[in-house]
């Protein structure tokens, strides 16, 4: 399995790592937040000397009741990143974390943004679909009912892995439809979920493997691993490295996470029972 990154294939034979760089002054894990330009620096090259295998950059919270930026206040926080990549990082494979289709043709086109990581699959920008066939550039599709700002609102599924299953259906028919066929798919950990049924969720991942697509786990200390425990996202590591254990044995390809050393060991550790010869 892999997915072509511009004149490149990214495989998928073990899973990969996806660190988190977020530039967002509102996050629900404080640590994970890096808006000056010497830090943003200093944090790339961080995950990228402890192994990262692509780095997700975001302008824009998406906690629970955070509301999405418009694309003006969106861009003026991720220019001066996105110039520092283009110069500095250029050998290296970033995605966008973006719900906006001219942010994403902008990052794509103008500094050579990789892949669009967009939480909103289409939903919030009605063009991104159409933006990302123009890109021909991998794109990576999130189940979430609603938006941020009233996702935990939409918790009430009647089935709830045959409807995120279902969602998935028609995306990638629409999808496929336009040509764009290099899709991740991230069932959306903690977006209209709640506790018990992100547990049900990750019990249950290895179910997508039936569009024979790459599955993303983004757990990272997120409000299952911290309310479970009754701790902080602070402390949230342990429980984060436990379940993305999990989601690894269940069948996910990559793991989107704070903590990129720790998340390289554990896929390396799991490789040699799963994924070696």
């Amino acid at each position: 399995m892999f997915i072509k990154v511009k004149s490149n294939l990214l495989s998928f034979d073990s899973p990969i790592v996806m660190g988190i760089l977020n530039l967002s002054h509102d996050s629900f894990y404080s640590k994970s937040s890096f808006t000056q330009l010497e830090f943003i620096d200093k944090q790339i090259e961080k995950m990228l000397d402890e192994g990262a295998d692509i780095i997700d950059i975001g302008a824009v919270s998406t906690r629970p009741g955070a509301i999405i930026l418009n694309p003006g206040q969106e861009w003026k926080i991720l220019e001066p990143a996105l110039k520092l990549i283009q110069q500095k990082y250029y050998n290296f494979v970033f995605s966008l974390d973006t719900v906006n289709s001219e942010t994403a043709k902008k990052a794509v086109k103008d500094f050579g943004i990789d892949i669009i990581n967009d939480i909103s699959a289409g939903e919030i920008d009605k063009k991104m679909f159409e933006t990302i066939a123009d890109l021909g550039v991998p794109y990576i599709i999130m189940h979430m009912r609603g938006n941020p700002e009233n996702m935990q609102k939409n918790t009430d599924y009647q089935d709830l892995l045959g409807e995120i299953v279902y969602y998935f259906s028609e995306k990638l028919e629409k999808l496929n439809s336009l040509g764009i066929n290099d899709v991740i798919i991230d069932p959306g950990f903690g977006f209209s979920k709640n506790l018990e049924q992100n547990f049900e969720l990750l019990n249950k991942l290895d179910r997508f493997k039936i569009f024979e697509l790459p599955i993303l786990a983004g757990l990272s200390r997120k409000t299952i691993v911290w309310k479970s425990l009754n701790i902080t996202p602070d402390e949230a590591l342990n429980g984060t490295t436990a379940l993305n254990t999990i989601a690894l044995l269940k069948g996910a390809n990559i793991l989107r996470v704070h903590d990129v050393k720790e998340a390289k060991q554990i896929v390396k550790l799991v490789g040699k029972t799963m994924f070696s010869d």
